[in-house]
């Protein structure tokens, strides 16, 4: 059994913009730009934008479509070649009807099982999955305002963390600075949190008597 196909949808194709990017974005929002006195090391700030990305990809997660190859007198599929599987939303067997022809499953760790009166031949199956979103060097999956989104939460918790570390660290404008960047840091939070909640998956109504993509 080997996966034939794994594709992005279009409204989360891979875009150009690179993890540089999305950090240099947050240093412009955090005011941290002189690269001889950063607050913030590359390294920390990659932390925090991973936490936002990891919570982004829970409300919003990247829909994939990946057909892979039945093994032949086997219900069973092995989803441990799917790289940030979150879920799989519908399995199509046999591919290419229409309408379309969706087999019920169920699924325990990286096995799913299609229920079917007969073991499938040796024939392609198309899972409809949700998986994690990327971003590295070479662009990201997620959706333009997705990256504003994980820049909003991942700034507020660069803040937050200093603060909880060691508040005067950010007191390079006299000792109101750090009350209002940790004010500005929980307002951003809070704005975080909520476009989470707004543009969440789940908030979304869908109908489901046959699989539809979210977006």
């Amino acid at each position: 059994m080997g996966v034939l196909e794994m594709g992005a949808s279009p409204a989360h194709a891979v875009a150009m913009t690179t993890l540089a990017d999305l950090r240099t974005r947050i240093r412009k929002d955090l005011h941290d730009t002189d690269s001889a006195n950063y607050r913030w090391t590359d390294s920390q700030l990659d932390r925090h934008i991973q936490r936002a990305l990891d919570e982004t990809s829970r409300a919003m997660p990247n829909e994939s479509a990946v057909t892979m190859t039945a093994t032949a007198g086997s219900r069973d599929l092995s989803l441990a070649s799917i790289m940030g599987l979150m879920d799989v939303e519908a399995a199509e067997f046999p591919v290419g009807q229409f309408p379309p022809s969706y087999a019920p499953f169920s699924r325990w760790a990286n096995t799913l099982s299609l229920h079917l009166d007969e073991p499938p031949p040796a024939e392609p199956v198309k899972l409809y999955c949700t998986v994690q979103h990327t971003l590295d060097g070479s662009g990201t999956t997620l959706a333009g305002f997705q990256e504003d989104i994980v820049a909003t939460g991942a700034a507020a918790y660069a803040v937050l963390d200093s603060a909880a570390n060691a508040i005067d660290r950010l007191a390079t404008g006299g000792p109101e600075v750090p009350a209002q960047f940790l004010a500005w840091a929980r307002a951003r939070e809070i704005a975080y949190k909520q476009l989470l909640i707004q543009h969440g998956r789940r908030n979304r109504v869908r109908v489901r008597r046959t699989f539809l993509p979210a977006s």
